[in-house]
């Protein structure tokens, strides 16, 4: 079982679960998962690819490098991370004879208007989700291309949950479009956050998530139960799972303000506006 790791970043006081595993299909591990007060990233190597393990390393690596030692990040500094990252996937793939790639989703903690904000990002179909009471929220969107035809309106959602080719990857670190897009909001003290590769979302409902979720326990007891759940149900992939507490420092539910979200670039540039995104609960 993971423990419950209590962390401090500046005012905010946080619980944390963590596991990966490599399930029960596959004989590597080709996620990592970094956990550091200012930065909470899951990394997924992509399938069919080489080296897959040494992307998802290089992933998480690079932003070790840059939020180790910091109790919050800027826009600029995920964005740098984010470019560093490529370039050591790109070194890895250069050493292998069909490439190397990797999804990465997390949520950072950043100062916005002396607030504390959660920065979430995701590149590829590693997912960040929120909970907050019995409410569950996907706070990204999946970038591949199951989801890039539900959104033209190809298919419908029944059709999506079986479309075969529902997990090909549209963005990704070290692919051609390795474009992050991103979300910020408040902190909010009592909400929960769930980032995790498409190893546990692949194989349970968004239901069932919730239901365990919102079922009450510390973020180890959890992370940990979301990924026996997910190796029950058939563990074809490796699981990742991160779960995040917020304990204090945060707003007020009844003060914060909403989320908003668009490309990363968005929050580099303020005379570009953000659009809204998400749903305040």
């Amino acid at each position: 079982m993971s423990e419950t790791m209590r962390i401090t970043a500046g005012t905010v006081s946080l619980e944390v679960g963590a596991v990966t595993d490599v399930g029960l299909r596959r004989r590597l591990n080709e996620d990592a998962i970094l956990v550091l007060p200012a930065a909470y990233v899951v990394a997924d190597g992509m399938g069919g690819y080489e080296a897959g393990d040494q992307a998802s390393r290089a992933v998480v690596e690079a932003f070790r490098e840059i939020a180790d030692g910091r109790a919050a990040l800027t826009p600029e500094q995920v964005t740098e991370a984010l470019e560093l990252a490529d370039e050591r996937v790109a070194e890895v793939a250069a050493g292998t004879r069909r490439g190397a790639g990797s999804t990465v989703a997390g949520a950072v903690l950043v100062e916005d208007g002396g607030v504390p904000h959660w920065l979430v990002f995701n590149v590829g179909d590693s997912r960040v989700y929120r909970q907050a009471g019995s409410a569950l929220e996907q706070l990204t969107v999946d970038h591949s291309l199951g989801q890039q035809l539900y959104q033209a309106g190809r298919i419908t959602a029944d059709e999506l949950a079986v479309f075969k080719d529902r997990n090909v990857i549209t963005r990704a670190i070290g692919a051609a479009d390795a474009e992050a897009d991103a979300y910020l909001m408040p902190v909010r003290n009592g909400e929960r956050l769930l980032v995790c590769s498409d190893g546990l979302s692949s194989e349970l409902p968004d239901e069932l998530i919730r239901a365990t979720m919102a079922a009450g326990g510390a973020p180890g007891v959890l992370a940990t139960a979301l990924v026996e759940l997910a190796k029950r149900n058939g563990g074809r992939d490796n699981i990742s799972v991160l779960v995040i507490d917020v304990a204090a420092g945060g707003a007020d539910f009844d003060v914060a303000a909403a989320t908003v979200g668009g490309h990363l670039e968005d929050y580099l540039d303020e005379s570009t506006a953000p659009v809204t995104g998400g749903s305040d609960a």
